[in-house]
């Protein structure tokens, strides 16, 4: 599986056009601030339906614009359109509307290596909990729909204690909450049993990962659970007994949305102590281990993209990093100029030089 061409409109700085990328790896060559990321962030998007930034749709539109698309042609061939128009993102696959973004996730399996990546490792818990369910996601579409269904409970959950603060209910809380404390430890659990296990075989792969490439023996990712029971009924009967802070506070103070990941050495934390190279490269390591873990679970190869990730590097690491690189289907690169790509270049390589906006094809 290979995206044979890519199609923006008035996305970001980019020229639009249809560029044609039928190759196994490809090169995006320019100066900082002439659109090689915005290019990976196309890709993205039509994966995802979201940006990597972390941003809102509207911010994506060129100045000026406020309606923008992305499209892609994966061999087989399946279009991928996506349009922001209006205020309102419409998502196709083959001209047929999909409501749920969901889809997306089975037919282009993009995992992009970033800058943003630094947050999973020195960012906030929310953060690397964001990491480690798109890391299930992408091969569980069933931890995808029990992470939806906690979220809606927690939300309702929530706007109870909230209301109850405010005295906006006029009956006691207790009967809505002992019905959504069910509910919540139901879904809760059924994510805690799911990270534990997918955390526990994703520290392995790491571990192997960060000793290869920088030497250092011992690094794990461990999972740090709110709750301590993987039983429902304890749960919901610990839930019950902390009710009483919960509606103090108006909000929920424990469950899978309080839950941590810890990078460890030695039962000590690594992430905490570690200089910054060593902080660089957790992130780059956690998303070669995510691509491994989801060729493990669905024996499929993966699109990779990659923005700016050897710069950083000393050739050693380089070329290390460029060993334990997953298998891939197709990998889109971007460069500096002064950057040696061309000591990467294979023969199925395309090199496009970019500068405002525009991609043109060396020869």
């Amino acid at each position: 599986m290979i995206i044979s061409s890519v199609r923006t409109a008035a996305f970001r700085n980019l020229a639009d056009a249809v560029v044609p990328t039928a190759a196994k790896n490809i090169f995006l060559v320019g100066e900082n601030g002439q659109g090689k990321t915005n290019f990976l962030e196309a890709l993205y998007f039509c994966a995802y339906a979201a940006s990597f930034r972390g941003i809102r749709d509207s911010e994506i539109a060129q100045n000026g614009k406020k309606d923008f698309s992305a499209a892609i042609t994966i061999s087989g061939p399946v279009n991928i359109l996506i349009k922001f128009e209006n205020g309102k993102k419409a998502v196709f696959i083959d001209d047929k509307r999909v409501e749920d973004r969901k889809e997306l996730l089975s037919v282009i399996p993009c995992i992009v290596f970033c800058h943003e990546d630094m947050e999973f490792v020195t960012g906030s818990p929310e953060r690397q909990r964001w990491f480690f369910d798109q890391v299930l996601s992408l091969y569980d579409p069933v931890y995808l729909d029990d992470l939806r269904c906690y979220r809606r409970v927690l939300k309702s959950r929530n706007s109870v204690l909230r209301d109850n603060v405010l005295h906006r209910l006029n009956d006691s809380p207790e009967t809505l909450l002992d019905a959504l404390d069910q509910q919540c430890a139901l879904y809760g659990t059924r994510l805690m049993e799911k990270r534990e296990t997918a955390a526990r075989l994703f520290s392995g792969i790491f571990a192997e990962l960060y000793r290869n490439v920088s030497g250092i023996a011992g690094v794990t990712v461990q999972y740090v659970p709110s709750w301590k029971s993987f039983n429902g009924e304890e749960t919901a009967e610990h839930l019950r007994k902390r009710r009483v802070t919960d509606l103090a506070a108006g909000n929920s103070l424990s469950g899978p949305h309080r839950d941590r990941y810890i990078f460890a050495l030695g039962g000590v934390d690594f992430a905490g102590n570690a200089s910054t190279g060593q902080r660089r490269l957790l992130a780059l390591l956690l998303r070669v281990a995510q691509a491994r873990r989801f060729s493990e679970m669905t024996g499929r190869s993966p699109i990779l993209l990659l923005d700016d990730v050897l710069l950083e590097m000393d050739g050693e690491k380089r070329r290390r990093f460029i060993e334990v690189l997953p298998d891939y289907d197709q990998a889109f690169y971007t460069f500096l100029p002064e950057e040696p790509f061309q000591h990467y270049r294979g023969e199925d390589t395309l090199v496009y030089h970019v500068r405002d906006g525009v991609l043109e094809a060396e020869e």
